[in-house]
């Protein structure tokens, strides 16, 4: 199985990087704007991302860098482009306080490493330099070493981010190089 390297991680596969914060409900057609919905390059669709509500977002994002929001991240329709738009930008990571259902399983079906915690929502402020272990289910401020619990992604899920996504996990598996069960190749720890 491919490793989970993004850039910016803190080793070990773990997103990291600065982070960007935003509210309550951020939709779909913030993420994307509609007006995009015909680009089929991921790329494209990264230079778009979230252009309606932070102008300056996807010019400034680093890879890595950590998205944080409040509740209801991703609600609107169910584009796929939503949570494609924010991996190709370079996001190593959405944190929110809540996800829209639809939403929080088209990020997992491409990879995108998405984490609930209200708490740690609320409590980090933009620019903070934040870390997010998926497989721990550990949210770090490395600013000041404040940390946030959470419910860590089970076995197959992180396999499915692990592999950049549900039809790269397929490719890897029907290729033979990838793990045949959903508990092959995650640690035990």
């Amino acid at each position: 199985m491919s490793d989970f390297h993004p850039s910016g991680s803190a080793g070990g596969g773990v997103p990291a990087g600065r982070t960007w914060k935003y509210g309550d409900n951020v939709d779909t057609d913030v993420i994307i704007p509609a007006r995009y919905l015909n680009q089929i390059d991921p790329a494209e669709l990264g230079r778009h991302c979230l252009e309606d509500l932070d102008p300056g977002f996807a010019a400034a994002v680093k890879p890595g860098d950590i998205i944080v929001a409040g509740r209801n991240f991703g609600c609107g329709s169910s584009r796929e482009h939503a949570p494609l738009a924010i991996r190709a930008a370079g996001v190593g990571a959405v944190v929110a306080a809540s996800f829209a259902r639809i939403f929080f399983r088209n990020a997992i079906n491409i990879g995108l490493p998405i984490v609930e915690s209200p708490e740690a929502a609320a409590a980090i402020q933009a620019g903070r330099r934040v870390s997010v272990d998926l497989e721990r289910g550990v949210i770090r401020d490395l600013d000041d070493a404040r940390t946030w619990s959470v419910r860590p992604l089970p076995p197959f899920v992180l396999q499915i981010v692990r592999a950049g996504g549900l039809i790269a996990l397929i490719k890897e598996r029907n290729s033979g190089r990838g793990p045949k069960s959903q508990t092959e190749g995650v640690s035990k720890e």
